[in-house]
């Protein structure tokens, strides 16, 4: 039974603060498309502290004052039966705020309601002396084809006004699990604000992660290089089977549960920063599917609408803007959102490129999203992708563009007016400034491979295999596949991996990357410098 969508009305949402928009749509029923559902739908909201020993005052993450309503949400009745002691907390997160430097998110989960949450975060882990009020955002899915209905609970925390280059140490806690107490001190962990002046740092990326060994696997080695942050290209747990965004798709929500354990290792250390797949459009929850992205993860706010498109946003580590797109947007292969942003999320698109190649301390502009612009694997090329945003990549030489997706890696010559612009070899170097863009393909993030056309083969470093070009295909805007032979397809490798990034500043400005195996071994890297 179709039913109406209970999103809060223009009307009211103009005089109303976020928590109450956030109240608002907790207690409503809501749907995506046909399905009612009683999960809340984040709004959003954080918990701010000015500083480790400054005065306290909460703020959005923003700039807007949330005044006496900023508060977390009082836990069901349930809790009251269930002693705090008992229940420990997992699946921490840290992402940025919208300003590296000085903001950062931290997130988790527990099994049952609790009391009270927060965090309490120090200089030092024996004097955690900050204590921060969490949120929590809490989702309940409805029972779905013989899986019982379940309820998550996901607790936030925003710290602002941090000090640049500077290690702090965190615990997450709630009235009975203290985490300064001695018989939780072990759960500490630490995590580290941008520089204040650029220098040089890595970060790492992938997309299509899933759950099993070899996400482990993936996780446990992108480790051992000490990454800045971890750029993750969307299908981030495969709660969501099928991936076309309705609710004739197969969905087990405790999927996450299992995600967010598995990622704990890393992202507790690491801000762990995610855009959103077609296998995150959880069509269960509004608005746009939306809503347990919202529920789970704290990112950057500063995109065209945070509570709409959450997977959207832009930040600045050193010298480098990093740019997170949403590709369900302008998909024509998979049509399930295609458009809700109505072009809004595009022309956000260009005013932020424009931004970051007028900041002088940006040297490089990298985007990520999810559906490719330029592969030849089993999803190939997405039409609706090279129509809306290549042609900005190009006008403002966007220097490296990172997708998932594809469950491979793959990577791209320099690619201009889409052709080779120029050939960028194993251990090459380019300037987009000159030659184009090279785009990767970075899809061996866990989830099950796939493979190339018929009769074309892998070409990586250590094993060189260079056609003159390949067949393959792109979507079209009535999702029909049009037959192409390109020649731009450089690296192919059928294997789990992960993109590693080293950045430098100074005289010589460069981004060395490379292509690692879960066992570390190499299987790509090249460098993109621009020229002076």
């Amino acid at each position: 039974m179709e039913i109406p969508d209970f999103g809060v009305p223009p009307e009211l949402a103009r005089r109303m603060s976020m928590a109450e928009q956030y109240e608002y749509l907790r207690t409503r029923p809501t749907r995506r498309r046909t399905l009612v559902t009683a999960g809340a739908v984040a709004s959003g909201l954080l918990t701010g502290c000015s500083g480790p020993r400054g005065a306290g005052g909460t703020q959005a993450a923003g700039g807007t004052a949330a005044g006496a309503a900023r508060t977390a949400h009082p836990a069901p009745p349930a809790a009251a039966t269930v002693s705090g002691s008992v229940v420990t907390p997992f699946g921490r997160h840290l992402a940025f705020g919208a300003e590296p430097r000085r903001q950062m998110r931290i997130s988790w989960q527990v099994p049952l309601a609790v009391r009270r949450p927060f965090v309490r975060v120090g200089l030092r882990p024996d004097d955690l002396d900050r204590r921060i009020e969490a949120e929590v955002r809490d989702l309940a899915t409805p029972a779905l084809r013989g899986l019982g209905a379940v309820e998550q609970y996901y607790l936030h925390a925003a710290l602002d006004g941090l000090r640049p280059g500077t290690t702090y140490y965190y615990g997450v806690g709630h009235e009975g699990f203290d985490p300064a107490t001695p018989p939780h001190r072990s759960t500490v962990a630490s995590f580290r604000t941008a520089p204040a002046a650029p220098e040089r740092f890595v970060f790492t990326a992938f997309g299509d992660q899933g759950v099993g060994p070899e996400a482990l696997g993936n996780n446990s080695e992108l480790l051992r290089h000490d990454p800045a942050f971890h750029l993750h290209a969307g299908d981030i747990c495969y709660a969501d089977d099928k991936g076309r965004g309705e609710t004739t798709d197969t969905y087990d929500a405790t999927r996450w549960d299992l995600f967010l354990k598995q990622t704990e290792p890393v992202a507790r250390a690491v801000p762990w920063m995610v855009t959103t797949g077609n296998h995150d459009m959880e069509a269960w929850y509004s608005p746009d599917g939306y809503g347990g992205q919202l529920a789970r993860f704290s990112l950057p706010e500063n995109g065209f609408d945070p509570r709409t498109a959450p997977g959207v946003y832009a930040f600045t580590y050193g010298n480098v803007g990093v740019v997170a797109l949403d590709a369900n947007d302008v998909s024509y292969e998979i049509p399930a959102n295609r458009g809700y942003t109505e072009g809004r999320q595009t022309r956000w698109l260009e005013r932020t490129l424009t931004g970051l190649r007028a900041d002088p301390e940006v040297e490089f502009v990298i985007v990520f999203f999810h559906h490719c612009a330029y592969s030849t694997s089993t999803h190939a090329s997405d039409g609706g992708v090279r129509a809306e945003w290549v042609p900005l990549f190009a006008r403002f030489q966007v220097d490296l563009v990172i997708n998932g997706h594809n469950h491979v890696y793959e990577r791209t010559d320099a690619v201009r007016n889409g052709e080779v612009g120029r050939p960028v070899p194993v251990g090459g170097e380019t300037d987009p400034r000159r030659d184009g863009i090279v785009y990767v393909t970075a899809g061996g993030g866990g989830k099950d491979l796939y493979g190339f056309p018929a009769g074309v083969p892998e070409s990586h470093e250590g094993r060189l295999a260079e056609p003159d070009s390949v067949s393959s295909f792109r979507w079209t805007r009535s999702r029909d596949r049009k037959a192409e032979r390109v020649e731009w397809s450089r690296v192919r490798y059928r294997g789990f991996s992960f993109l590693r990034v080293e950045v430098e500043a100074g005289a010589a400005p460069a981004l060395k990357v490379s292509a690692l195996t879960p066992d570390g071994t190499r299987v790509d890297h090249f460098e993109v410098r621009r020229g002076r």
